[in-house]
């Protein structure tokens, strides 16, 4: 049997091209089942799309959400049949605008409130508007003893990685606090906080739930030798804003600047620290000096 270029052209004219698998569809629901909705969309044959690829979240029900006789978009999931039907999604071109999205919110560095679904032994999962995101253990604040004790409760969250093409989102409780608490912090405000580890070039100071960094230049105007004789890890402290990075979230602290004298830090620490509210009235000073 031999194929013609007739034979060939009456193929072709039997397959439209338009309703491709991946392809973007305008068509005009007919009617809603159960089971799913008919779609009219100009081909031969009715499309059909499954409740399930109805939306991103799981639904029971079409109700509320498409109704007969309006026009929505579609995505083609499955080519033409025997019969001429393609299969439909709203869910898939929800899902590329919902990534683009979160892609778009990481990129600024913004943060959203989700609620936790589940857990396992590297943190909990969580509900990103029908995306499972996930939060491993060491990017949560120390809430609760248990894992399973975060399930059900709603945090805000920041962005750790975000990859459609892997089906990645990993979320951090730690990120989106030290976020907030970017945005309030000012140069020259006083904190308070802990010790949390002591480096050659200086100490990770913690507070609010973030934490800044005491350059060792930093903390006194006299030159530091050992800075284990100075400060130990656990000690509370406090410290002034003297320098705000939002790109690199990082924050640079001083003790310096609280000083009256040249070595004052190093010698008194204590009366350094219980007189620390009254040292920072004049916050030009301060930032004047921590400049010098």
């Amino acid at each position: 049997m031999t194929f013609s270029a007739e034979d060939f052209a009456k193929a072709l004219e039997a397959h439209d091209y338009a309703f491709q698998v991946g392809s973007t569809v305008r068509g005009t629901v007919i009617a809603c089942a159960n089971d799913g909705a008919t779609v009219d969309i100009g081909g031969k044959s009715a499309a059909f799309m499954p409740l399930r690829e109805a939306s991103v979240r799981a639904i029971t029900s079409l109700n509320g959400v498409l109704e007969p006789g309006a026009e929505y978009s579609f995505q083609v999931i499955r080519d033409q049949d025997a019969d001429g039907q393609v299969l439909l999604s709203i869910r898939r071109l929800e899902l590329k605008q919902l990534w683009e999205r979160l892609a778009e919110m990481a990129d600024q560095s913004a943060v959203l409130d989700v609620k936790v679904t589940g857990y396992n032994k590297g943190g909990v999962t969580v509900d990103v508007e029908g995306l499972r995101g996930f939060v491993p253990r060491s990017h949560l604040n120390a809430t609760y003893e248990s894992l399973e004790d975060w399930v059900g409760q709603r945090i805000t969250v920041g962005f750790l990685e975000v990859s459609q093409a892997n089906n990645k989102l990993v979320m951090s409780q730690r990120v989106a606090a030290r976020s907030q608490v970017m945005g309030q912090l000012e140069l020259g405000q006083l904190v308070e906080g802990t010790v949390a580890s002591l480096k050659p070039f200086g100490a990770f100071v913690e507070f609010d739930g973030i934490t800044g960094l005491l350059h060792i230049k930093q903390i006194s105007k006299n030159y530091v030798e050992s800075l284990p004789t100075v400060l130990r890890v656990g000690q509370s402290i406090k410290a002034v804003v003297v320098a705000l990075d939002s790109e690199r979230n990082r924050i640079s602290l001083s003790t310096r600047v609280l000083e009256k004298y040249p070595g004052e830090f190093l010698k008194d620490p204590e009366t350094v620290m219980a007189d620390a509210e009254t040292r920072i009235s004049d916050v030009s000073r301060i930032l004047a000096e921590s400049e010098g």
